[in-house]
């Protein structure tokens, strides 16, 4: 039996989520904090990672943003055969992300074109990616996604010939020279496989995945604690200010490729991880 959903219930649901995203830092993100206070050695660092909680707790309080920059928003859809609904799903998202940034007073950060850079006042569009599953339900995982981190990520082609342990330095190294200006603590999202292009999806879809859970694959699960380790023996520590938490957690999704290469996508994100999953 088909099943329609009205567009208003998708755009308001998308409005308030933004809402609340921009202004309350995820639950495990600050449960992730929480635990690395106590067990930084750094006092400096401590000190750095209780004033992000301070943070968090104020601006939940106040209902104001976590950070000055609200992010660009990306969604990640999955809409069963069985749902209808009387317009395209990436336009109700932005009629819903649009009404969340002007009704919220958010800023708005996004721009017409990459070098005519007129901004669009209402912070659309946005990023969506739909995937038809079975069913009649509609799941969105949004997220609210800065780039002051953003501008850190990386994509790199590797080899195949390389062992697993040297694709883990590579990947440490680059994100270590890069945590500095990414606002750590971070949070890793690592895509491997498929092609350039869908590498970096993954590596945002490993972002959505809950702090602390590893790959359900021991290869993969295995590899993100060696990547995690490398990183916080970095000593940047939060804020760049030295100590063992650079990075709070590395997650890694993983996908079929090609026989040439190694797709590797890594998506940094900064301590205020902002996402929501929303099931209508």
């Amino acid at each position: 039996m088909r099943r329609k959903i009205n567009s208003q219930e998708i755009i308001d649901t998308i409005s308030a989520s933004c809402i609340e995203c921009a202004c309350v830092l995820n639950d495990n993100a600050y449960t992730a904090i929480e635990k690395a206070v106590r067990s930084e050695k750094n006092d400096t660092a401590r000190y750095v990672l209780n004033e992000l909680i301070s943070n968090a707790d104020i601006a939940k309080k106040d209902k104001i943003p976590l950070c000055q920059d609200t992010g660009m928003v990306i969604c990640f859809v999955e809409i069963g055969l069985n749902i209808e609904l009387d317009e395209p799903i990436q336009d109700i998202i932005n009629r819903g992300v649009a009404k969340g940034y002007t009704e919220g007073y958010l800023r708005k950060s996004i721009v017409n074109d990459p070098f005519e850079r007129i901004n669009t006042d209402n912070n659309t569009p946005c990023v969506v990616y739909v995937e038809q599953t079975e069913g009649s339900s509609l799941k969105i995982s949004i997220m609210l996604k800065g780039f002051g981190s953003e501008n850190m990520s990386f994509v790199k082609m590797l080899n195949p010939s390389l062992s697993e342990d040297k694709v883990v330095k590579i990947i440490a190294d680059d994100i270590c020279s890069k945590a500095f200006n990414a606002c750590p603590p971070v949070f890793i999202g690592i895509g491997i496989g498929g092609t350039m292009d869908y590498a970096s999806v993954l590596s945002k879809k490993a972002l959505l995945r809950e702090v602390g859970v590893n790959n359900p694959n021991k290869f993969y699960a295995n590899m993100e604690g060696k990547i995690l380790n490398l990183i916080n023996m970095s000593n940047i520590g939060p804020a760049g200010c030295s100590g063992n938490t650079t990075a709070l957690s590395v997650a890694i999704e993983a996908y079929e490729t090609h026989i040439a290469s190694i797709p590797v996508a890594v998506t940094i994100q900064c301590h205020a991880l902002r996402h929501k999953v929303i099931i209508l």
